[in-house]
């Protein structure tokens, strides 16, 4: 059975079918969808001359590509350029035949559909398919799979989009023989151009409203880097105005129309691991304030409280040690607030943490100390447990000389005394080294007294 057209987009512009455009009812950022490279904003480093992605919508690359990058950055729009571009240098091949599918419909059965029509056609008349698969990353590791031949082969060219990091979520032999480009969010500027390219514009509002500047800075701010969230916005807050009868997209408008942005955040993928890095690297380098906008966004996304908690508390020790003791304590009853009560009421048991550790001092003798104990161990330098330390709770022990002159250090006025405790390897190495913040300012000054006295090296 043919599969002619089944899976067929609307053919781009300079492909074989008539480019119609959108209805003039369909949303906004769906008449102002770039018609021509000329219109695309942002991604400046992928689209320069020789660029690979500049090169396959100019005609001239054969290779297939995972477009990776946040929602509203031009993923679907440079894959329907894609759809006009000639199938060879200098556009004197025969234009190529684009098909979409989107993961969330498509199953194996359509993607073989899909690789017999692009045989039929490449055998027939010497064509190209070129095969838009839009979030790649819902796709299972079968349907995945299923696509290997075809884009080894080169029957398909393979284009991907994706908001998930590929690493993640594409099976390590589609990702081998795919280019991974990465598509930024747009910059400030880029989101200025679409707002106002949209107000002017004959598929857009056509000079219907006038968008003042704190409008069109609110609009900015709430869109993220997202071109889509950004006209969408707009044409809530121009609708609204136009319907009370005004003809200005101002503050109010826009804070009208639009009450909440939506959070980028995949707790599976590359987000998950950058938010809660920064989260991190914020409470070390004692910002409070950086902290907690980063837990909020952990916490609004969805986080999984438990983790948040889990990385508390090992901040605690890491970061921040002897420095304040009570820090430990502190970030395991915020975990133990997560456990008993729950969110959302934990929120401000983590929140109080975060600010707890963010202002505390800090510290790292902890990590620093057990880190080289263990390379020591690790090295070699372990050896034996002093006679006078090991365990002479057993009949025979003291035969052996175990625990035969050891001296209890309760048994002196001050609680402490010389007697050797490390093995002969590494007597003298000292792996604790307070900071002289907080409270190791005080280890700081009574820790040389303790080694002097033990080791007998002082008065």
């Amino acid at each position: 059975m043919s599969t002619d057209g089944l899976f067929d987009i609307d053919p781009g512009p300079g492909s074989d079918g008539a480019e119609d455009g959108p209805r003039p009812d369909a949303p906004l950022a769906a008449r102002m969808r770039p018609r021509t490279l000329d219109e695309v904003v942002g991604q400046a480093d992928l689209l320069k001359p020789g660029a690979p992605l500049r090169r396959l919508l100019d005609g001239g690359a054969a290779a297939s590509v995972l477009l990776y990058g946040p929602p509203g950055t031009g993923k679907t729009t440079l894959a329907r350029l894609m759809a006009g571009a000639a199938g060879g240098p200098g556009g004197t091949a025969p234009a190529r035949h684009f098909v979409a599918l989107s993961a969330l419909s498509a199953g194996v059965k359509e993607l073989r559909a899909v690789i017999e029509d692009a045989r039929r056609r490449r055998d027939r008349s010497g064509t190209t398919t070129v095969l838009f698969i839009d979030e790649v990353h819902r796709f299972s590791r079968t349907q995945q799979d299923a696509l290997l031949g075809a884009v080894e082969d080169r029957l398909v060219l393979l284009v991907a989009a994706t908001t998930e990091n590929p690493s993640f979520s594409v099976v390590s032999p589609l990702l081998s023989r795919s280019l991974v480009l990465q598509l930024q969010s747009l910059g400030e500027d880029d989101v200025r151009r679409l707002l106002r390219r949209a107000v002017t514009s004959e598929r857009g509002l056509n000079g219907a409203v006038e968008l003042a500047a704190e409008g069109e800075d609110a609009l900015v701010r709430l869109s993220a880097g997202d071109g889509r969230r950004a006209l969408t916005a707009l044409e809530a807050a121009a609708d609204g105005v136009l319907g009370a009868g005004g003809s200005v997209v101002d503050l109010a408008a826009v804070e009208r129309a639009v009450t909440e942005v939506a959070v980028r955040y995949d707790r599976a993928g590359d987000q998950h691991y950058d938010v809660i890095s920064a989260f991190i690297k914020s409470i070390r380098g004692s910002d409070p304030d950086a902290a907690l906008h980063y837990l909020a966004r952990m916490i609004v996304a969805g986080e999984d409280a438990r983790f948040i908690a889990r990385r508390l508390m090992v901040h605690a020790s890491e970061d921040i040690g002897l420095a304040d003791p009570t820090a430990l304590p502190a970030a395991t009853a915020a975990a133990q607030v997560v456990q008993l009560v729950g969110m959302p009421e934990a929120r401000l048991a983590l929140a109080q943490v975060t600010v707890h550790l963010a202002t505390a001092p800090k510290s790292n003798a902890v990590i620093t100390a057990i880190d080289a104990a263990m390379a020591d161990v690790r090295s070699g330098k372990v050896g034996g447990v002093p006679a006078h330390l090991r365990d002479g709770h057993y009949a025979g022990a003291q035969k052996l000389g175990n625990a035969v002159g050891y001296r209890y250090p309760h048994s002196d006025p001050d609680g402490v005394l010389r007697q050797q405790y490390p093995p002969d390897d590494v007597v003298g190495t000292d792996y604790y080294t307070p900071s002289g913040r907080g409270f190791e300012r005080t280890l700081a000054e009574r820790l040389p007294k303790l080694r002097r006295v033990v080791r007998g090296t002082g008065d």
